[in-house]
């Protein structure tokens, strides 16, 4: 309901008028409203908080990525999330070049698929590394042979997989690899002027650095966008994890393997007297029979003990625990 005005305030408002006090174009001015071009051909469906949370969710995707890749190439593997925008299909689709490698991943229970681009020259890498080589992608690309795919196709399914973890704070998933594709015009999963939400990851394999892209269509996710928010996610994982948290850690450090060593003692040679050494040669270390060994676990001097036999091996046993202000 407007505002009424009285006569006291009209008269007061019209003499502020009359003297120059009141500019009826400002106050026109500050009714205004300002307007936002809108593009319809890029409806804003994705916003920075839905792709932020994409983000988290891929940031612990790529641990688990980096964690067990290495497991199938024999070689150190560092995954990250380089970033996140919201673009069209076919403007995705556009910047791919042929040949590439792109699995149709089916993800139930939601509608419809995702899209995981790897990038071409980390495919040629991990083919050379598990038929053998070091890890060295082609200079020229070319297409792939139907075993050069079934390798990748292996490599792929272990990527997907891997989804599972992630996502399950949003929802539960059972993402299944539907198919590879090598050409571009045979993933026409949606239409071309639908949005999609891309996340790049950026792989590093020894020396060979390249790029994955994981296209999510708005489509796919339209189920779920409410819960995409860093307060749900935070919240759920709190949730999840606040009753059995510090037994479940417990648990999992329990599982953990440390290494183990014990000395029996130190001493100083000089080089010829080692290349000089021979069965039966006897070196004097710097501790009697009957004192204490340190053992350490990892690099932290831990324990006391004495040495000694355990049926046909070796073992100590433990007299003292050494605390960590000694």
């Amino acid at each position: 309901m407007a505002e009424i005005l009285s006569q006291a305030e009209i008269d007061a408002l019209l003499n502020a008028m009359s003297s120059g006090e009141l500019d009826a174009d400002q106050m026109q001015q500050k009714d205004e409203k300002k307007v936002r071009n809108y593009d319809f051909s890029r409806p804003t469906k994705f916003s920075k908080e839905h792709l932020r949370t994409l983000e988290i969710i891929f940031e612990h995707y790529a641990r688990l990525v980096s964690t067990n890749l290495p497991v199938y190439l024999r070689k150190n593997v560092q995954v990250s999330v380089v970033g996140s925008e919201a673009i069209t299909f076919n403007e995705f689709t556009n910047s791919l070049s042929s040949p590439i490698i792109m699995g149709i991943v089916n993800f139930a229970p939601l509608n419809g698929s995702i899209i995981m681009e790897l990038g071409i020259n980390l495919g040629y890498a991990m083919l050379d590394r598990m038929l053998g080589g070091s890890g060295v992608p082609l200079e020229k690309g070319r297409d792939f042979s139907e075993i050069e795919q079934i390798i990748i196709e292996k490599i792929l399914v272990m990527l997907t997989q891997l989804l599972r973890e992630p996502w399950k704070n949003v929802i539960d998933i059972a993402p299944v690899l539907s198919r590879l594709e090598t050409n571009s015009q045979f993933a026409q999963v949606i239409a071309p002027s639908d949005m999609v939400a891309i996340v790049t990851l950026e792989i590093k394999i020894g020396d060979v650095e390249g790029f994955m892209n994981i296209c999510l269509p708005f489509f796919t996710l339209e189920d779920i966008m409410d819960k995409l928010n860093t307060k749900y996610w935070y919240s759920t994982m709190q949730e999840n994890h606040d009753e059995n948290y510090e037994a479940y850690i417990e648990s999992m450090i329990r599982k953990v393997d440390v290494p183990i060593r014990a000395v029996l003692g130190k001493s100083t040679i000089s080089v010829n007297d080692f290349l000089n050494l021979q069965i039966g040669d006897c070196i004097r270390l710097d501790s009697g029979v009957d004192q204490d060994m340190n053992v350490y676990v990892g690099n932290i001097r831990k324990f006391k003990a004495l040495p000694g036999t355990e049926k046909d091996s070796y073992a100590v046993r433990i007299t003292s625990v050494i605390r960590e202000e000694e």
